[in-house]
This record gives structure tokens, C-alpha cells and sequence, in this order.
């Protein structure tokens, strides 16, 4: 028997571009602003913010889904990753529930076939989903005038962050798609937005490829965006590195400290997805047989890699901030991404079944 679940501020049920036009759903939809005249007191890349809290690149596809996050006191979020030219978004349907038992390990579930499906019958805070879109994006002169209000929403003490990413081109060369990278970040800081994002690990994007673990193309994408954007703060967004990649990571890190002011992880954990018979679950291209996991299941990786994240930072003597990101679906969650170090802690999954989850976060901290 499916759970009685609250109605997502995505809905699934629907293609993107109808919740591109007519969302967001459910109580981001109902016009209330939760938020109080708080006092911003923590510091974060050099703003002020009321709450290390948020909501990451993903779920957030326009200014009135913007809106409808601060009102509700996410304090710290990402608008939906854009590109320098129009990109289609994946068929539908994009977001299933998948049936994944305990952790989504690499060279575990990660690994056999998971099992997709439009209900589910777990706890609101345990299950998990595919995010399966592939980074689409209207043409610039449209995201930027809707970035543009998406900017004007922040309240006092609230941060709106701009997700880009580079695209391949017919033709391009790979110094092409690197200086995409850096003509999508500069048409953000256009915007007014005060935090550029570097998205460099979506899994969703067949002829892109996740980009994040070859040293070389990152750091010259991080080269040329910072070269593109000046002072203003520069994240990347990593996945999941395994522990026999520690060094590799730390490379990484190393070779971007004089670009990066953060490092956000994880984005998902990619599995293959089926059907009740067996095939693809996902239509489209045979690339989308894997799709990009989140949700409760890759909790266990993101607070992995903030660890880990922590360790280089104490050797390298750096001080660049940690944005949690992964299996985030209920106030303990919060606290236990931050007591592992992480600087901002963000929830997509459980934020979307969950309007209220900031709330929740709000009122456990005023406990402590």
C-alpha cells in the first residue's frame, strides 16, 4: 500500500515544462511567508545568512520556485543549472522512486538494476529517487530576466547561488566546452546573483559525461570561470569520490584552491533503473538505463565525502567552505552533516516531499 505522502513542491506526475509554467505544487504554491526578522549572524562566503540550510541545484527550476523556497526559509539556494544556449530536458517521466534497500554503494546497489515506480510505500524520510532531467535550459535572454527576479526574492539574511554548466557543441573542441563553462558563469554574474555554482557532476547527460574526476578538465574549467566572474565566490559541485580516490581528490582540491571559494558534494550516486519487466525504466537513449540517484540511500556519501573533504582542508591549511549535500530528509540529518564539518547543508529530495523541513531545522536549533 503506497504512503500518503505530502504534495511535492516538483510534481513528478508531470512533465517539466508543466511545472516549468505552472508550478511549484503544494504548500510552496500557497503564498505564505514563514519567514521572521531574524538577525543574520553567520558568516558564509562572506555574507551574512540567517540559517546554514537549503536547497541545492535541481528542484529549483524558476524565480517563483525561488520565491516560494525563501518564503518558506530555505536560506541558502541554487537556482536550476543553466546553460549558454537552449538545452531539451530528458523525456518523461524524469523522477521515479526507486527500491533501494539500506545504502546505494558503488560496488554495491549502485551496480545492479534498481527497480523504478511512480509510488512507493516507505517513510517520507526514507526513500529515494531518480533525478533524471539532463541539465536543461531555456534560452539565456530568458533565464537571465527570471534569475534577475529570482535575486529579488532574497529576504535578509538569504542567498540565492547560480548553477552553470558548460555544454558540447558540434564541432567544439574540448577548449570550446571549457570556455563554455566560463560564458555561462559570466552571462549568471550578469544577473546580479552574488554565488556562481560550477556544476561538474551530472550524471544525466550521456555525451558530457561526469566531468568531475579528471584533474586537468577541472581545473581549467575553474581557470577560466574565475577568469570569467573576478571576485565573486566560485563553487564547484563534485559526486562521490571512493576512498581509493582520496588522492585524487585531494589533486583536485589543491590544483583549484586559487579559483574555488567552496566545494559542494555529493550531486548522486548513478544506478541503473528498470521496469516491472526487467527494462529500461526511463525512455529514451539506452544512456538513460542509468540515471542519477538521490534521496536517502547516498546519505552515507555525502557525509563521507564532507569528512574527507575536512581532512584535506586541515592538511592543505585551507579555509574554502563544505556544502553537504545528500540524503538530507529530516532535521537529524542537518545536525549530522554539520557536527561532520559541513559549512551549509543542503536537502533536495526530502525538501521537495517536505516544505516545511527548514521549519523543522529552524525550531531544533532554537532548542539547543
Amino acid at each position: 500500500m503506497p504512503v500518503m505522502l505530502q504534495t511535492p513542491f516538483y510534481d513528478p506526475g508531470k512533465t517539466y515544462d508543466e511545472n516549468y509554467n505552472y508550478g511549484p505544487y503544494g504548500a510552496f504554491a500557497d503564498g505564505k511567508d514563514l519567514r521572521t526578522n531574524e538577525i543574520p549572524k553567520i558568516d558564509f562566503l562572506g555574507f551574512k545568512i540567517n540559517t546554514p540550510f537549503g536547497i541545492p541545484a535541481g528542484p529549483l527550476l524558476n524565480a517563483k520556485f525561488c520565491k516560494a523556497a525563501f518564503e518558506k526559509g530555505f536560506d541558502v539556494i541554487h537556482y536550476k543549472t543553466r546553460r549558454s544556449r537552449v538545452f531539451p530536458t530528458n523525456q518523461w517521466p524524469n523522477v521515479l522512486f526507486v527500491d533501494v534497500p539500506g545504502d546505494l554503494t558503488p560496488l554495491g546497489g549502485a551496480k545492479k538494476p534498481l527497480l523504478g515506480s511512480k509510488t512507493t510505500n516507505k517513510n517520507p524520510t526514507h526513500f529515494s529517487i531518480t533525478n533524471s532531467f539532463g541539465n536543461p535550459s531555456p534560452d539565456p535572454d530568458i533565464w537571465q530576466e527570471d534569475m534577475k527576479k529570482a535575486v529579488e526574492a532574497e529576504g535578509p539574511g538569504q542567498l540565492l547561488v547560480a548553477s552553470v554548466v558548460g555544454t558540447i557543441k558540434k564541432g567544439f573542441s574540448e577548449e570550446d566546452y571549457f570556455d563554455d563553462f566560463a560564458k555561462s558563469a559570466k552571462l549568471a554574474k550578469e544577473t546580479g546573483v552574488k554565488v556562481i555554482e560550477l556544476n561538474l557532476s551530472c550524471p544525466n547527460v550521456a555525451n558530457e559525461g561526469i566531468i568531475c574526476y579528471d584533474l586537468e578538465a577541472v581545473e581549467r574549467i575553474c581557470r577560466k570561470s574565475k577568469g570569467s566572474v573576478g571576485d565573486m565566490p566560485l563553487l564547484i559541485k563534485l559526486g562521490y569520490f571512493s576512498p581509493e580516490e582520496q588522492n585524487l581528490l585531494e589533486n583536485i582540491v589543491k590544483s583549484i584552491l586559487p579559483y574555488i571559494s567552496g566545494i559542494a558534494a555529493i550531486n548522486t550516486i548513478p544506478a541503473p533503473v528498470v521496469d516491472e519487466n526487467g527494462k529500461q525504466a526511463l525512455p529514451g537513449s539506452p544512456a538513460r538505463l542509468v540515471a542519477g540517484i538521490c534521496g536517502a540511500s547516498i546519505k552515507w556519501a555525502g557525509l563521507e565525502m564532507v569528512k574527507r573533504l575536512n581532512l584535506i582542508k586541515k592538511k592543505l591549511k585551507s579555509n574554502f567552505a563544505i556544502i553537504g549535500v545528500g540524503g538530507v530528509m529530516k532535521p537529524a540529518d542537518y545536525f549530522e552533516y554539520r557536527k561532520f564539518g559541513s559549512d551549509l547543508v543542503q536537502s533536495a529530495t526530502g525538501a521537495m516531499w517536505n516544505p516545511y523541513l527548514a521549519q523543522e531545522v529552524k525550531r531544533r536549533l532554537k532548542t539547543l
